[in-house]
């Protein structure tokens, strides 16, 4: 039973003991005993008003809580005509308002970092009490490959191919360190690991940004200072000793015929080496001196065919077979065809020198030109494996090579015409059976080069046919 009736109840008792008294106590006297009933009753309605009025803020007080329960901060209580209740009402309007405030300010911020965070181009994740990705924007699907389904889930599971081993790096990283990350690609990242409190409870969150273009681009910077720097030095000694050789040579009469053939013999080598030290640097100079690509529409068949004819006999001479493997019908694309064929021409010797290196067993290079739905692709395919686990981005560093005698030149002569013209690219190892292998080696490793002449690379794989073979 509530207060209410408890006390309308005790009212009620109270005063039908005084009426049935006053009926006792008065029944010789008619007229005082009707007199005492009708204060009785005055008083019995009397005090039900009053417990009304004093139960009044109970009613106020439920009707808030009913507000607080359902969130409806927005509305307000109506004012009533006792002033001291109305005291009472105020106060709860003034509550409410000021919650309504709060929420709408709460609602505010969280909009805010919704849109701060879809518009940050680093990769926010951030955890659940338990470790699960709770909330995770744009820039960590499209970084880590995340899609909106590994909500609920560990960082690790359901990684795409080529972002587990980071993804393990990053699961792995203390809280509150940071390091710099790199993927399988070579890719670089800045990483860092902290925690915030939410309802007094840690929760984890990670905050990742690529940096490889910005490492690469002063990476650039370094090696064009460094490699200018050596060029001017050595081509100012490789002239003054040229020419300090050359009056050498003046002294040869002078000495008897058996010492003057040993000595221009000696002075011929070191003019050969001379000479080589500064066609060395040259290459790296023309590398850092490139002029801007000038584009023009070009048809890319008729370059890849040029090379064909270039390398064909070559190849047929070493047993190696060359030719198309795909050759879509595609439009003229926009590039400086001098430069493009001599990067070009770099890949393909690149591929010939190493399948002679692998072996002969089924060498082979095929050319692939493919209209694909994420944009025109171009990639040359060779049968051999030699990358083994190195990272195929250390390969277009500057002076960094992994052929005998090599100088590290031609891959860096390449990325600097792509880069140039903004052609994304990837030399990457392919497996045995992958979508893409021709038919010949498909149960074997081979290394692919593909640059994608418009648009980007797709994390789906597309399905490649055998077309026309020179």
């Amino acid at each position: 039973m509530s207060l209410r009736w408890r006390l309308y109840t005790y009212l009620f008792a109270a005063h039908l003991l005084f009426v049935a008294l006053s009926v006792f106590l008065l029944r010789a006297t008619p007229l005082p005993m009707l007199a005492v009933e009708a204060l009785l009753l005055l008083s019995l309605a009397l005090g039900v008003r009053l417990v009304g009025r004093a139960l009044e803020p109970l009613g106020y007080t439920r009707h808030f809580h009913d507000l607080l329960q359902d969130q409806h901060y927005a509305a307000r209580l109506q004012a009533s005509g006792d002033g001291e209740l109305n005291e009472l009402v105020q106060l709860f309007n003034t509550m409410l308002g000021a919650l309504y405030q709060e929420r709408l300010q709460i609602g505010e911020q969280q909009g805010f970092l919704d849109r701060l965070l879809e518009a940050t181009p680093g990769a926010v994740v951030v955890f659940d009490f338990d470790g699960r990705i709770s909330l995770l924007n744009a820039s960590a699907q499209a970084l880590l490959g995340l899609g909106p389904e590994a909500k609920g889930r560990a960082l690790t599971a359901g990684a795409r191919q080529g972002r587990q081993a980071l993804l393990a790096q990053l699961d792995a990283l203390p809280l509150g360190d940071s390091q710099l990350l790199s993927d399988a690609d070579g890719r670089r990242y800045r990483s860092q690991r902290g925690q915030f409190y939410d309802r007094g409870f840690a929760r984890h969150f990670l905050l990742v940004e690529e940096l490889t273009q910005e490492l690469e681009s002063s990476e650039k910077a370094t090696y064009d200072k460094l490699i200018r720097v050596l060029a001017h030095e050595v081509n100012n000694t490789v002239a003054a000793t040229g020419s300090v050789l050359d009056s050498l040579l003046y002294y040869r009469g002078q000495l008897t015929e058996r010492d003057g053939d040993d000595f221009g013999t000696a002075i011929a080598a070191v003019k050969r080496r001379n000479t080589s030290l500064g066609e060395f640097i040259e290459r790296f100079t023309r590398v850092v001196k490139m002029p801007a690509p000038e584009p023009r529409p070009v048809a890319v068949r008729e370059i890849m065919d040029d090379i064909l004819y270039l390398y064909r006999e070559p190849c047929r001479s070493r047993g190696i077979t060359i030719g198309w493997r795909r050759c879509d019908a595609v439009p003229a694309i926009a590039l400086d065809r001098h430069l493009m064929e001599q990067a070009l021409l770099n890949v393909v010797k690149n591929a010939m020198e190493a399948v002679e290196q692998a072996g002969p067993a089924a060498a082979s290079i095929w050319f692939e030109l493919a209209a694909e739905a994420h944009g025109v692709r171009l990639s040359i395919i060779d049968s051999a494996n030699l990358l083994g686990d190195l990272p195929a981005r250390q390969l277009f560093m500057p002076f960094f090579t992994t052929k005998k005698g090599g100088q590290g030149i031609g891959l860096l002569f390449v990325r600097e015409v792509l880069t140039r013209h903004g052609f994304a690219y990837r030399l990457a190892a392919t497996g045995p059976g992958a979508t893409g292998l021709a038919t010949g080696f498909a149960t074997s490793f081979a290394t692919s080069f593909d640059i994608w002449l418009q648009g980007g690379p797709d994390e789906r794989p597309a399905e490649v046919d055998v077309a026309d073979r020179v």
